[in-house]
């Protein structure tokens, strides 16, 4: 098994950016069909938690300490409630497909976050490739400036799915030592706790409100898979694959999500594919190949014991 875990590793991050790459198409819907934007965030957290509490009953029993129950605080700020919040009103306003590829841009972050916290090495490799992604991302943006439609996209709603980003690389480099310490429930039920204490104080109204709303049931069906695949499932394989992977290489399987959600848009007939949204998904794609090639500074401590002369990514 543990020869296997790169393995897993990998598959789980795919497993995951795979749900959230179809999670913005069907929650994009869901929300215009009476659900707003403030509601959606509260079922993912509170439906998320619910879940989670309930799985742990079936999990492992941890130990954590009251310090490390605080830092979960913390953890719960910066991964759910401001990644959660940003990204899912910024849905509301722009394209899925816009939301989907602006996800791209955490590569960006997770590399300049993980130098200054974690000193992994900006190579030359790494370097360009993320400059490609923002490129890409950059491109989305003036795109949503001129258009300002909620199926070409919105400035508003690709910033905050870009803050989204920059506050989930920054819960990946902060707190990727408390994360390994736990199992993923343990791990997501104080975090989903928290960040329940943190949020419903200010949208238990709001939810109150979907809630008494007359829905269609199709309308629920896709809230029902934003909550349990999109959040409950997709945080699972996403703790799986972080206790093996760097921060770098994880954020890196953000480049999943445009093409599920792209094909699934298209589909659905909530996007439209416009030939800057092409050239976007090629210039970010194109820069997954120069960062995952890109050396670790593990890599590089590794080759100095072993004898072996460092060699600069170029």
């Amino acid at each position: 098994m543990s020869n296997n875990r790169p393995l897993w590793a990998h598959l789980s991050m795919f497993g995951a950016c795979a749900g959230w790459g179809l999670m913005a198409p069907v929650g994009k819907e869901a929300m215009t069909s009476g659900v707003s934007g403030l509601a959606m965030v509260t079922f993912r957290v509170v439906g998320a938690c619910l879940l989670f509490w309930l799985a742990s009953l079936f999990a492992k029993r941890e130990e954590v300490p009251l310090r490390d129950k605080l830092q979960f605080a913390g953890a719960a700020l910066f991964g759910l409630i401001l990644n959660q919040c940003c990204y899912t009103l910024g849905l509301s306003m722009t394209s899925p497909i816009n939301a989907s590829i602006v996800t791209t841009s955490m590569p960006i972050f997770a590399m300049l976050l993980s130098a200054l916290i974690l000193k992994e090495p900006i190579t030359g490799k790494k370097a360009v490739g993320v400059l490609m992604g923002c490129s890409g991302a950059l491109m989305l943006i003036l795109t949503s400036a001129a258009h300002a439609s909620q199926q070409v996209g919105d400035i508003r709603g690709d910033l905050l799915c870009l803050f989204a980003q920059f506050s989930f690389a920054l819960y990946l480099s902060l707190f990727r030592p408390l994360i390994q310490r736990y199992n993923v429930f343990t791990i997501n039920r104080y975090m989903f706790s928290w960040a329940t204490l943190m949020l419903l104080p200010f949208t238990f109204g709001e939810a109150c409100q979907t809630l008494s709303a007359s829905l269609t049931v199709t309308t629920w069906l896709e809230v029902a898979y934003v909550v349990c695949v999109g959040t409950f499932f997709c945080y699972i394989l996403t703790m799986v694959g972080q206790r093996t992977l760097r921060p770098t290489v994880v954020s890196v399987y953000n480049y999943v999500q445009p093409i599920v959600s792209v094909a699934a848009s298209l589909l659905m007939g909530v996007g439209v594919l416009k030939p800057t949204h092409a050239l976007a998904v090629v210039l970010v794609f194109s820069g997954v190949w120069l960062v995952t090639k890109s050396k670790s500074r593990s890599d590089m401590l590794k080759n100095a014991k072993d004898g072996v002369p460092y060699q600069r990514d170029h």
